[in-house]
């Protein structure tokens, strides 16, 4: 075959640091903006970003020309380096060592932007912590409490 075709839909979620709360309402949609842009640079076009104020959500249809571990690698270093910049109270924000990535149908993708545009909405009622493991447990993803947060 001549041709390298690929479509790969993913769900990918990650923290801050210790899950704190550095994502505040003043910075929260320019900070997405920011990662629609490395998305798009690095060919992984974004189809929503979401999050609250101590995590992120990524649907993007992941480049046939990066690997994952490469994507994340430039997505949470240059953002971080990025909202570095924005004041002294980000001087310490740092992104967490890991992340859940997540194929997603297509069937799939309306219900996930909709969940994803709703992400305050649902923390009132539900923590990161809680939502990431049942997002673990729905995917059927093997996993050991203790090494999730750092």
């Amino acid at each position: 075959m001549a041709q390298t075709l690929v479509k790969n839909y993913l769900h990918i979620v990650f923290s801050t640091k210790r899950r704190e709360p550095f994502i505040h309402p003043s910075i929260e949609k320019e900070l997405h903006f920011y990662m629609i842009g490395i998305c798009t640079e690095l060919e992984c076009y974004p189809m929503k970003i979401g999050g609250y104020n101590d995590h992120v959500h990524i649907l993007c249809n992941l480049s046939k020309r990066i690997s994952l571990a490469t994507f994340m690698e430039k997505l949470k270093g240059n953002s971080s380096k990025w909202i570095k910049t924005k004041g002294d109270v980000f001087q310490s924000f740092y992104w967490q060592g890991g992340y859940g990535a997540f194929s997603v149908a297509e069937s799939d993708l309306p219900r996930l932007i909709e969940y994803l545009n709703n992400q305050h909405e649902h923390h009132r009622k539900k923590t990161f912590k809680e939502e990431y493991i049942s997002f673990l447990e729905k995917y059927g993803v093997g996993y050991d409490e203790q090494y999730l947060w750092d």
